[in-house]
């Protein structure tokens, strides 16, 4: 059970700098402002606004996070008010408290498809002023998850899927590889019970296979790499069922497990950038690379989210193919927490590594900015179906990472092709399209771009207005848009 002592105690372990007096005194607010209140589980309800600080503070968030988790259901469940709370504890927690109180009042599914976008649009505004609303209620929502089976089965099913279909994504545009994780292996067998048993069934033998050989791989591994004076330790992750069972239904899978070779990954977490290298070439020297499926280097190109690691498909002790992956101490904590791992205003601001300034002033690092376009993209497009339709969603599906010759990285939704690409890169590109090559082949306009592709848009001496024809194949919906304004401007 979290108490206050913990709290503190997880804060300390994670070197989170706080004021024992100032969490003291916070937390004794909200008890009285809880009073006798109760969950649906029974237990105090203090108990939930414990665990997402404490989930917070996990996360390194500093002290305004932790008292502001600690208070965020005052204004909702109690007598508290804003101005409560700004008399006590000042205007930056106070406006942080209101914030995750109205973003927590949003709820996403079980309404109409115009309201659901809707209330979505509402939480990117959120986030675009402060990206700590989200992280709160990305906490508040592993605590609920923890609970309910003390809920309805249709309420529960409802929040399970939002879970899935909202707040996954979203941890997965912040990086938040483990948190991601977490919410998925929660909500899906509440969400979709049936097909949750499915997967479970299907992965019980592969599963179990593989880690039988990832035991005798790991020994292997961590006695090359300590042989060779490389200071590392290994060890293995199942993939999660709902990451299995979206992939077993992507097309190239066609539902056979036996085509999935991150069942089970290897990682390899080192001391330096120069041993994650030497590690990849004890790796290839242990066990054969698998050519044709290549290796990713997101250390030297990270993903626009901020992931570093290498990526390497080798054929195994037991002769299939297995995935292992390289990173750093820092690397994997930035995989596992993303922006929460490291979010520090001050250095961001001091440093210079900031992309934009948000509307509070908090300064923000560049792979952040997707949100702040988004409400850019609404400005631009008004209140149209067009935005509510796609540019939300947009953020929230799968994502493919392709590169430029140059060998720039571009975030783009999963089957995005270069036409999308195009207007990724600069909107005036698309005016001069003669043709398109992907790794050094030429395509149609409308082959779907894979993770991993270098796309090399060949360029007319004329400007050229783009076809209709496009709208019936272009994922993005700037790529949309743009198209539309082109076509609108003709008439």
């Amino acid at each position: 059970m979290i108490n206050l002592a913990t709290l503190l105690d997880t804060c300390r372990v994670h070197q989170v700098t706080v004021s024992a007096k100032e969490i003291n005194r916070t937390y004794d607010f909200a008890v009285f402002a809880y009073s006798d209140l109760k969950r649906r589980t029974g237990e105090p309800l203090i108990h939930h606004p414990l665990a997402v600080a404490h989930t917070l503070a996990s996360w390194r968030q500093p002290q305004a996070v932790i008292q502001a988790a600690l208070l965020h259901e005052t204004i909702e469940d109690s007598f508290v008010t804003v101005a409560d709370i700004q008399k006590e504890f000042g205007q930056e927690i106070a406006v942080l408290v209101d914030a995750v109180t109205r973003v927590g009042s949003v709820k996403l599914r079980g309404s109409t498809d115009e309201v659901f976008i809707e209330n979505l649009r509402k939480m990117f505004v959120a986030m675009s002023q402060d990206i700590r609303v989200v992280l709160i209620r990305l906490a508040d929502r592993l605590d609920n998850l923890k609970t309910l089976s003390a809920l309805p089965k249709p309420k529960a099913a409802r929040i399970a899927r939002e879970s899935l279909e909202i707040y996954a994504p979203l941890a997965e545009r912040l990086g938040m590889g483990a948190v991601k994780g977490e919410l998925e292996d929660m909500a899906f067998a509440v969400a979709y019970p049936d097909k949750y048993r499915w997967v479970e069934e299907m992965s019980k033998r592969p599963l179990a296979q593989a880690n039988h050989y990832a035991e005798k791989a790991i020994k292997t591994l961590q006695t090359q790499l300590a042989d060779n004076n490389i200071k590392a330790h290994v060890h293995g992750r199942s993939k999660h069922f709902y990451s299995l069972y979206t992939k077993l239904h992507r097309p190239e899978i066609d539902k056979d497990i036996t085509k999935i070779h991150d069942l089970l990954a290897l990682r390899v977490i080192t001391d330096s950038v120069k041993n994650c290298y030497a590690a990849l070439g004890v790796i290839h020297q242990t066990w054969k690379p698998a050519p044709h499926l290549g290796i990713s280097d997101y250390i030297a190109q990270p993903k626009p989210n901020g992931y570093q690691s290498i990526h390497t498909r080798v054929f195994g002790p037991h002769g299939g193919i297995i995935e292992v992956q390289v990173r750093t101490e820092d690397m994997h904590h930035q995989a596992e927490y993303g922006l929460a791992a490291h979010w520090s205003y001050s250095e961001a601001k001091t440093k210079g590594v900031s992309g934009g300034t948000l509307e509070n002033g908090i300064t923000v690092p560049k792979k952040l900015l997707w949100v702040r376009q988004l409400i850019d993209w609404q400005a631009e497009v008004g209140d149209s179906q067009e935005y509510l339709k796609s540019v939300a969603l947009d953020a929230l599906q799968h994502r493919i990472y392709v590169f430029s010759p140059k060998g720039d990285v571009f975030d783009l939704p999963a089957g995005a092709t270069p036409i999308d690409y195009a207007y990724a890169v600069h909107t005036d590109l698309i005016k001069f399209i003669r043709g398109v090559k992907v790794n050094g082949k030429s395509v149609p306009l409308s082959h779907q771009l894979k993770s991993g592709d270098m796309v090399e848009i060949g360029k007319a001496k004329h400007q050229r207005l783009p076809s209709r024809d496009w709208l019936s194949f272009v994922k993005t919906s700037k790529a949309r848009l743009k198209i539309h304004q082109a076509l609108k401007g003709q008439n």
